[in-house]
């Protein structure tokens, strides 16, 4: 297994250690540099800045992004490590060498069930760790200094897991294939949210699965069975909607068949006199699908939401 051990802002941590998230967003300034390190499920470590040198916490990878700035606070919020989009950017503009855009994509590194661990448990960073690093380096588990490290880091995982109340502990594990969320570290790490929502959207190349729509703020993640009703956070249980036909989506107004069409109900006319923009798409294939057949919609989902939401 690797692991990551990133440079950490002190302040984007101290903030982060006082909430409680599901996932957060470990931002890069720039815009352009993909993270590609680390495979879903595997930890990446927070070492903070000098003078403290030391490990804080961890966090588990979902995936990379770019998003531009303010749909990075959309989808975060103060999973960002601050208040308010107004400090975000106040946070970001001084470490970015282009300044003419006010809304610049940034690097996104989505982490699910963050732990910060307390002062007295921090961890000495490795022997072969340099002052000059910038960013980061990762690490193998395989022996040597990765297997020392990662174990003391599992150790401390251990104490952490355990003072979490039973209730609690079980809402970090999450029924799903390792093919989807990556091996297990421990436990199953819950994809939250966010995390759920850029995976939906990259995914489904930031396109609305009917409409084709790519204006991103516009476009969300929906559960085609509702996480209200025990649907999963599963790519295979979503579609990326614009807003409005989202709503009609989790309203029963439309759905999609077993072969992945649009349906739109009658329903609409009858009860509102309007509806065409919504009936040109009834019969339509889905405008686009995931790239992963593990990853397109799923039967069992689909079933479900036209035998217990569509009123066809």
């Amino acid at each position: 297994m690797k692991f990551y051990l990133g440079v950490t802002d002190n302040n984007w941590y101290n903030f982060l250690s006082f909430q409680n998230r599901e996932d957060i967003n470990f931002w890069q300034p720039g815009g352009s540099v993909a993270f590609k390190v680390l495979s879903p499920g595997e930890p990446f470590l927070f070492k903070l800045k000098s003078p403290i040198n030391a490990i804080g916490g961890v966090g588990f990878f979902s995936s990379h992004t770019f998003l531009p700035l303010s749909l990075a606070w959309d989808v975060f919020e103060n999973g960002n490590g601050c208040n308010s989009l107004g400090e975000l950017q106040r946070m970001i503009f001084p470490l970015r060498k282009d300044k003419s855009n006010p809304n610049p994509p940034i690097g996104c590194i989505v982490l699910t069930n963050p732990i910060f661990f307390r002062k007295d448990d921090w961890i000495k960073v490795p022997e072969d760790w340099k002052p000059s690093t910038q960013q980061g380096k990762s690490y193998s588990t395989d022996g040597g200094i990765g297997q020392r490290t990662w174990s003391r880091i599992e150790s401390l995982l251990q104490k952490y897991l355990y003072a979490i109340p039973d209730e609690k502990a079980n809402q970090l594990t999450l029924e799903e294939p390792d093919a989807q969320y990556g091996k297990s570290i421990l436990v199953k790490v819950r994809l939250g949210q966010g995390a759920f929502r850029v995976l939906v959207t990259d995914a489904y190349q930031r396109k609305c699965a009917i409409s084709g729509e790519r204006t991103l703020p516009v476009l969300e993640a929906a559960h085609i069975k509702p996480y209200a009703k025990s649907g999963l956070h599963l790519i295979s249980n979503a579609l990326l909607l614009r807003s409005d036909i989202h709503k009609l989506f989790d309203t029963g107004y439309l759905t999609i068949t077993a072969d992945l069409k649009v349906e739109v109900s009658k329903r609409i006319k009858e009860e509102f006199e309007n509806g065409k923009e919504y009936y040109r798409f009834h019969g339509n294939n889905l405008y686009n699908l995931p790239y992963k057949l593990i990853n397109k919609p799923e039967n069992r989902f689909v079933e479900w939401h036209n035998e217990n939401t569509y009123k066809g």
